[in-house]
């Protein structure tokens, strides 16, 4: 087997560029792109295949722009579905209809913002995507491969597995979930809090065709006897649901097993042990909110759950774990393949740390929010459109209506859209109503539009992450900053 063309390592002493530990949505992501950019990486999992279930289940407008980017979103429009009206179920057998509401705030696609709301998307089905586009790149994944221990010194990090194998790389990314192997061998704390004391289980579960609940609506539970439940259908799966149940007992350990999940619907809905027909798969948790310290520590470097943990209030996790790989990505691509200075690889932590700060605060609020009773309809703040890395280490300037840092709108064009050209690994300089300086650099596409009112009038760098990186009026500090990134001449 051959990995973006390096060869599977059995051997002792393999070498590769960068060696990703987890193949979830963060370590998929961040090996698709880092395939694009001609950067071998080797993609490890510790499991014999891709998390079966559809834990993370959303996908915000913000993330979806990325699968546009990285040649997914057709396919995962395709696979997933609009998030289903909330129905309240209530009296004495919960058989009595209530209220019904959106869980996200609905909004009207724009010219500058064409995926204006939330795609439902089991994680499972995501991942089947990821996967595919991977292979497409000519990158796979290493399954059975756990990790046990690793050294690392100033040319790169020796990574040891549990069959005997040794790899060799210059860089180690960490994309192994809340209980990271990696963070906890590099000794990393995680600095957080207890979101809710009360135990939760998420399963999957597929029910019968004549059974209580249909498949047109997210059915809730809020006073069931011994706690909340929910079931959301799955698209692409007939008569398959997400089951998310709360225990008012914080003393309770909640049964994973496919009886004690039959046990606990019929117990709490007007659905029956017997009509859950499959349990597909099932997990407890505690809703915690925590970040670790750092996102790096040499050549070594944390994204997604291995850096942040968050409630699934408002679908933030694995959407910031997907940017994570995202923002980490093409750096690692410039300093691998292009040159750039090996600091800005400093500017991943610099610039994802806040961010996640930021989310863990918006989840852990929302959270305990629904908890008190609050309005559980989350508004637009989760689409995480408005993130962006204003007053950072890689943000310059301002021309027009934008800054640097800022999101990069979209806008038509005679023949197609701005995203359009951005999609791939290069940088796009927007010249907007004013003239382009001469382009030398085959890293730099060059575009010259008359005027847009998101943008203004002025010069634009985009960065392969669809940020605004430099803007001004004239071209006088574009070329020192392409230099920084390895985009130069």
């Amino acid at each position: 087997m051959e990995l973006n063309g390096v060869k599977e390592p059995h051997a002792a002493n393999a070498e590769i560029d960068v060696l990703i530990c987890g193949a979830g949505p963060t370590g998929l992501v961040l090996a698709m792109d880092l395939a694009r950019r001609g950067v071998p990486a080797l993609l490890v999992e510790k499991s014999d295949r891709l998390f079966p279930g559809s834990r993370g289940k959303g996908l915000q407008p913000r993330t979806q722009e990325v699968l546009h980017d990285l040649g997914v979103l057709e396919a995962a429009r395709a696979a997933g579905g609009a998030y289903p009206r909330m129905l309240a179920w209530e009296g004495p057998d919960g058989t009595t209809r209530g209220r019904e509401w959106d869980m996200m705030e609905i909004s009207e696609p724009t010219e500058q913002t064409p995926y204006a709301n939330g795609l439902l998307i089991a994680q499972s089905r995501l991942q089947a995507l990821l996967h595919d586009r991977l292979r497409a790149l000519g990158g796979e994944v290493v399954f059975d491969a756990e990790l046990t221990g690793f050294d690392q010194d100033a040319d790169g990090v020796t990574a040891r597995f549990a069959d005997g194998r040794e790899v060799r790389a210059r860089y180690l990314v960490a994309a192994d979930g809340g209980r990271s192997t990696v963070r906890r061998l590099l000794g990393v704390a995680m600095e957080g809090e207890s979101v809710d004391p009360k135990p939760m289980l998420v399963a999957d579960v597929v029910i019968a065709k004549d059974a209580f609940v249909d498949g047109n609506n997210w059915h809730a539970w809020a006073g069931a006897s011994g706690g909340a439940v929910v079931l959301c259908p799955l698209p692409g799966t007939p008569r398959l649901f997400q089951l998310v149940a709360q225990y008012e007992d914080v003393e309770a350990v909640p049964d994973a097993t496919p009886e004690g999940v039959r046990k606990l619907v019929a117990t709490r809905t007007p659905v029956a042990a017997d009509e859950i027909t499959e349990v597909v798969w099932a997990s407890e948790f505690r809703p915690r909110a925590a970040l670790a310290e750092r996102f790096r520590t040499g050549r070594v470097f944390l994204a997604g759950d291995a850096a942040h943990v968050h409630s699934p209030a408002g679908a933030q996790g694995l959407n910031t774990s997907v940017q994570d790989a995202y923002n980490l990505g093409w750096k690692l691509g410039q300093v691998l393949r292009h040159g750039a200075p090996a600091e800005l690889l400093d500017t991943y932590e610099q610039e994802r740390r806040p961010v996640a700060a930021q989310v863990l605060g918006i989840s852990t609020r929302l959270h305990r929010q629904a908890l008190l009773g609050g309005d559980s309809q989350r508004g637009n703040v989760v689409k995480q459109l408005g993130i962006g890395y204003r007053g950072g280490p890689l943000s310059t300037g301002r021309a027009g209506n934008l800054e640097a840092g800022d999101r990069a709108p979209d806008g038509t064009l005679p023949e197609g859209r701005l995203f359009d050209l951005f999609s791939g690994p290069h940088f796009t300089l927007l010249a907007i109503g004013t003239q382009p300086p001469k382009a030398e650099s085959p890293q730099v596409h060059v575009h010259t539009l008359k005027a847009y009112e998101p943008y203004g009038q002025g010069l634009f760098l985009i960065r392969p992450d669809g940020y605004v990186g430099w803007a001004g009026e004239t071209d006088r500090g574009l070329g020192e900053y392409l230099a920084r990134c390895g985009a130069g001449r």
